[in-house]
């Protein structure tokens, strides 16, 4: 039984570096394997307050939810071998491969919700370094490294909403 904390630990532990050192690390220039991560998801959801209108689309096309999601069952089977020798935290792990997919397109499906449930994940995305707490599901790893840096709810945040809501109310006062 003590396989399910560590597996649990082992998949945040994972969350966090796949997302700082593939998805960001490798993934910055444009045209490198998991450039769609930074170039298109994040933009996505940086321009829309949160929300990426990927998640709405089938998983049959080549995009960034599908590139995930490809990933993920590739995570899963990673640790298939695993089954027979330590089940509980085989299962752990898929549980959370399961649980990261289920969360993290629900921060984007409704942002409101990830702001008030995942506000690590929304501080990710929304927050004035898209460098720093690099967990999505809970942000234990974060923690651990000293990445995880608040934005939600901070006064930056405020100064942040009203500047935005100020430029979509009058885009040419902002420009001038």
């Amino acid at each position: 039984m003590i396989g399910i904390p560590l597996g649990l630990l082992w998949a945040n532990a994972g969350e966090w570096l796949t997302h700082k050192y593939l998805l960001h690390g490798m993934g910055m220039k444009k045209g490198a394997p998991f450039s769609w991560h930074f170039h298109d998801h994040h933009q996505a959801a940086r321009r829309q307050g949160g929300a990426d209108p990927g998640y709405h689309r089938s998983l049959l096309g080549w995009h960034p939810q599908t590139k995930e999601v490809i990933g993920l069952a590739a995570a899963a089977a990673l640790h298939l071998p695993l089954l027979p020798v330590a089940p509980f935290f085989t299962a752990a792990v898929w549980w959370s491969i399961w649980n990261y997919h289920r969360v993290h397109k629900r921060s984007h499906v409704d942002p409101e919700w990830a702001r008030r449930h995942l506000p690590w994940h929304y501080d990710h995305h929304m927050g004035p370094d898209q460098h720093q707490n690099w967990c999505v599901t809970k942000p234990w790893f974060d923690l651990v490294m000293g990445t995880r840096v608040p934005y939600t709810g901070t006064a930056r945040e405020t100064a942040d909403l009203a500047r935005r809501g100020a430029r979509a109310a009058d885009p040419a006062a902002v420009a001038a």
